[in-house]
């Protein structure tokens, strides 16, 4: 009979051989050949069926003969950093790492997978629904999960649900949280050129700055404008813009003839991300205009907010006595968001950090760097944590 709860050694097994070896070939945004046929040869070897429903992405349905479908998504995809963690099953594939947590999101995934495999053979009718497993790429790049989602493959499969999980050193060790509404921020990539008029420095002495043309002096009121814009719009709700890179001018003596900008703007509402992009828009505006300069200004598209549905959220969280709610919502972006554009979703942190108490990470302990850094591991150990909450959720009316 198979446990319908409680991982096993045998679980932690499969996840720690799923997790290495997945690690070992890390591969960025569509480009995924070595993880998409791993992950197909794991699927292939249940009784499901695999398939394709958009570039790169692989799916897996187990049809148990219900009228209704839940999703669990993986992302797949990796980011381009060099691997220094110096463990035996590091990056194979130079200068790219899974610094993420997505070879972890995987496994979790795959171990599932299997569990449900044998829970359909042991015990049929064990599951309300069937279930549906999503493998997505780009997650790091352009938002594979919105091509996912206009496939058709949820409406085809008639999926009423679904969910997914995230690694996170910020949490405590085995932590389970979530939040209902907005949990991660919408993002949008936000680029701006600034045209002024190159002259030398001496011909600017008794102008007034309108007069200077100078696009130096324009992104400099616009930074410290905007700081300021962010601080009022945030005493209506969360949200921040921040430009990491600005850059102005050719040589020291003479006035910029252009300025480049660009940074990212992150809210929880469409309703704030329209008022911030206008701001901006108006604060931009007036810098050039006091300093004789014009602009352009894009905002990438970017994610949605994410946003648990509510009655999904409580109904998750009278089946999960280890569910922590967080009280305010994160300035991270992730596409999940896409999915619950379509369907009722809810997206679960699980917490990889140093412990409240002390006990026992395995033989890698908890993670000692925050995602997206060159040296992040942790052990497979809390990985038991996240399926154990995925056969709970599986099992939820």
């Amino acid at each position: 009979m198979v446990d319908r709860l409680n991982a096993t050694a045998q679980d932690l097994e499969l996840l720690v051989r799923f997790r290495r070896d997945l690690h070992r070939i890390p591969e960025l945004d569509y480009d995924l050949p070595q993880t998409k046929r791993y992950v197909r040869g794991v699927l292939e070897s249940l009784s499901c069926e695999v398939f394709s429903p958009s570039a790169s992405c692989i799916c897996a349905l187990f049809d148990v003969g219900n009228a209704h479908t839940v999703a669990i998504r993986a992302d797949m995809d990796a980011l381009p950093i060099t691997e220094a963690t110096g463990v035996s099953f590091a990056s194979e594939h130079e200068g790219r790492m899974h610094a993420c947590g997505h070879d972890a999101h995987m496994s979790m995934a795959l171990a599932t997978a299997v569990w449900v495999d044998a829970l359909v053979r042991d015990c049929p009718g064990a599951l309300p629904r069937n279930v549906l497993f999503v493998f997505q790429p780009a997650e790091e790049t352009t938002g594979g999960a919105k091509r996912v989602c206009e496939s058709g493959v949820f409406e085809r499969y008639k999926v009423d649900r679904i969910f997914g999980f995230h690694v996170w050193p910020d949490l405590p060790w085995g932590t389970v949280a979530s939040r209902p509404g907005a949990l991660l921020a919408r993002s949008s990539e936000t680029h701006i050129t600034i045209h002024g008029q190159s002259t030398h420095i001496a011909k600017t002495y008794g102008l007034h700055d309108e007069e200077t043309h100078d696009a130096a002096l324009a992104a400099a009121r616009f930074l410290v404008s905007e700081r300021w814009l962010m601080r009022r719009l945030q005493q209506d709700e969360p949200c921040v813009a921040q430009f990491g890179l600005v850059e102005a001018g050719t040589v020291c003596n003479a006035v910029a003839g252009e300025a480049r900008l660009a940074g990212s703007l992150r809210v929880f509402s469409d309703e704030m991300f329209e008022r911030a992009k206008a701001e901006l828009t108006s604060t931009l505006e007036m810098a050039c205009s006091e300093t004789g300069c014009t602009y352009e200004i894009d905002f990438a598209e970017g994610y949605p907010p994410v946003t648990n549905d509510a009655e999904l959220y409580a109904a998750c969280e009278s089946a999960l006595p280890e569910l922590t709610r967080i009280d305010d919502p994160l300035l991270i972006a992730e596409d999940f968001a896409f999915y619950q554009r379509y369907v009722p979703g809810v997206f679960f942190l699980l917490g990889v950090g140093e412990p409240e108490v002390d006990g026992s990470c395995g033989e890698l302990g908890h993670a000692t760097c925050a995602l997206h850094g060159d040296t992040l591991m942790f052990d497979e150990h809390v990985l038991l944590r996240g399926i154990s909450v995925y056969r709970q959720l599986l099992q939820m009316r």
